[in-house]
């Protein structure tokens, strides 16, 4: 290849900071479902109330991140994400040292506010700098430091928690946080703020029902795939006497399904359509809830022997939001960047209610519940973009359910 043709295939190194910030950030907030008993044990809190820590975080994420983005909008794009990072440092590192639940969760609170002000902004840079007819690919890239979290992140938080305690994680999530402010230091070039939409503008598809149900599916449809993830530690324990060490792979496992999985998702949306693509995989996050929900009756299960349907549970959870989100685009029509921008609240409301139903099924019924709920989920997020669609093809559009 020639040097020219190399040089030019070359990823810039503010990219690859942008990258990273997001594996930072979504390594913190997923890696709680790692460390989860042992943060229990040590505080005397039940895991379902640990488990609202991932409830906090992302609850707070989804809530700042629209009024951080008109409050920030004339800040200097450097200067908030490295004064953002600091700010997610400072917490990480204080949570290593706290031995109060309600410290912990404040303390969570506080990195998700700093998360939700760089997430937004990391996404317009990369589109802004972006070379021509190459602004998908960039961000496909900083979203790809998401899904890189759940294989390489969170695997080496939980071993990281469970041979130097769970303190240990969140001194790592701070050196990733201080990792990355310095990559933004040093390579980041200052970019004009884009300027910012008001909130009565950013929340006006909410007034039309078609796209308030369908974000309401983006809810479920997350909701029913973190209700397992959050609580996969104590789920993998009761059923298979699974610890911290075996506990890594399985993540690793996951997060290398989860990115097949929504590539093919994506792929399938594009070819089959996306509403056949839902439904399918919606019936295979079901059927693999089923036979998870068997092994439990039949328990306890080999690892080994659970390992495949944790692979297809991984790769069918991301393999549904990309036509989900195709879907809604249809049903936002000239509202979609809008519903799309909504479209990330929603996941992170997702996530915390994935933390708060799921610990209410532990405390209440045992984690052997899990799945069977989760699936019924599922089949409700299917339901609302049913309805959806319905609610489309009587306003006297043509995107009927199909």
């Amino acid at each position: 290849m020639p040097v020219a043709v190399r040089q030019r295939a070359r990823l810039p190194a503010w990219l690859l900071a942008l990258v990273f910030t997001t594996f930072a950030f979504a390594t913190d907030d997923y890696v709680i479902a790692g460390v989860l008993p042992a943060i229990s044990a040590d505080l005397g809190v039940s895991q379902a109330a640990g488990g609202q820590l991932v409830t906090a975080f992302s609850l707070a994420f989804a809530l700042a991140a629209p009024v951080a983005s008109v409050v920030t909008a004339t800040w200097p794009r450097r200067g908030l994400i490295t004064g953002a990072l600091a700010l997610f440092v400072v917490a990480n590192w204080a949570a290593a040292f706290t031995t109060s639940y309600a410290l912990l969760m404040g303390l969570r609170v506080l990195a998700a506010v700093a998360a939700a002000a760089v997430v937004p902004a990391a996404y317009a840079i990369a589109a802004t700098l972006a070379p021509d007819g190459r602004q998908g690919r960039y961000l496909a890239l900083v979203m790809g430091g998401l899904t890189g979290s759940l294989a390489l992140g969170v695997p080496i938080g939980t071993w990281v928690g469970g041979a130097f305690g769970w303190q240990a994680t969140f001194v790592a999530g701070g050196a990733l946080g201080l990792v990355a402010l310095v990559a933004i230091r040093a390579t980041l070039p200052e970019t004009p703020p884009v300027p910012a939409m008001p909130i009565r503008d950013r929340l006006a598809p909410l007034a039309r029902p078609q796209v308030l149900l369908g974000l309401l599916g983006i809810v479920a449809i997350v909701l029913g795939s973190m209700m397992v993830l959050t609580y996969l530690a104590p789920f993998l324990h009761d059923l298979a006497g699974a610890g911290p060490g075996e506990l890594g792979w399985v993540f690793v496992l996951a997060g290398v399904a989860g990115f097949a999985g929504g590539q093919l998702g994506g792929r399938a949306a594009d070819r089959w359509g996306a509403d056949r693509a839902l439904v399918v995989g919606v019936a295979g996050f079901a059927g693999v809830m089923a036979v998870l929900s068997v092994c439990w009756l039949l328990g306890p299960v080999p690892l080994v022997a659970v390992l495949p349907l944790l692979v297809v549970w991984a790769g069918v959870s991301w393999w549904i939001p990309p036509p989900a989100q195709t879907r809604l685009l249809a049903l936002a029509g000239p509202a979609g960047p809008q519903a799309l921008a909504l479209n990330s609240s929603a996941v992170y409301v997702g996530v915390s209610g994935g933390g708060a139903v799921g610990g209410l099924v532990l405390a209440g019924h045992g984690s052997g519940w899990l799945p069977a709920v989760a699936a019924g989920v599922e089949v409700v997020a299917l339901a609302l973009f049913w309805l959806a669609g319905r609610r489309f093809q009587s306003a006297g559009t043509s995107a009927p359910w199909r």
